[in-house]
């Protein structure tokens, strides 16, 4: 059975990789699905977070069981077209799982025939998001225990290039 997991994944995190590896036990396959989203900003660009995400699945074993693509548009439509049922979601908190119930049930009514599933990452990472990772990142804060080391690599470089684009 295979399974789409869908995020804007900017950039990947260790909640995201948890959830994703927690994933591979349950599906034979899982997709990773980079959302391109053209109203929403990113710091990398739909290239860029798939090479993050390549590089941080490198040397794990259960990443044989991954593939990474990006698209546009409705979720729904992707799932089929990748022949995928069962749509992943990560759940940290209550407020998370408010947003992704609405987000299931219009999933359901646009696409009866595919499920969504809620997986929780471990505790200590319930508080990690790639947007508290960036506003840290932004400021030079430490990414070591949110981000892998390439990651944080990647972010302290735009970041430092943002900043100093800001000061002109």
């Amino acid at each position: 059975m295979k399974a789409l997991y869908p995020g804007t994944f900017d950039p990947i995190t260790f909640g995201h990789l948890d959830i994703l590896e927690r994933a591979t036990s349950l599906f034979d396959e899982v997709v990773i699905t980079v959302a391109v989203n053209t109203k929403k900003e990113s710091v990398f660009s739909k290239d860029e977070r798939i090479e993050l995400i390549e590089q941080a699945l490198e040397g794990k074993d259960w990443a044989k069981k991954v593939k990474v693509v990006a698209f546009t548009g409705l979720l729904v439509d992707h799932a089929r077209e990748q022949n995928v049922q069962t749509l992943i979601r990560g759940v940290r908190q209550v407020s998370d799982f408010e947003y992704e119930f609405r987000m299931a049930l219009m999933n359901r009514r646009l696409a009866p025939d595919i499920d969504t599933i809620f997986l929780m990452p471990q505790e200590q990472l319930t508080f990690v998001s790639a947007t508290i990772v960036r506003e840290v990142a932004y400021w030079g804060g430490e990414l070591q225990h949110f981000v892998p080391q390439h990651v944080a690599k990647a972010l302290q470089e735009k970041y430092d290039d943002i900043r100093s684009r800001e000061k002109k």
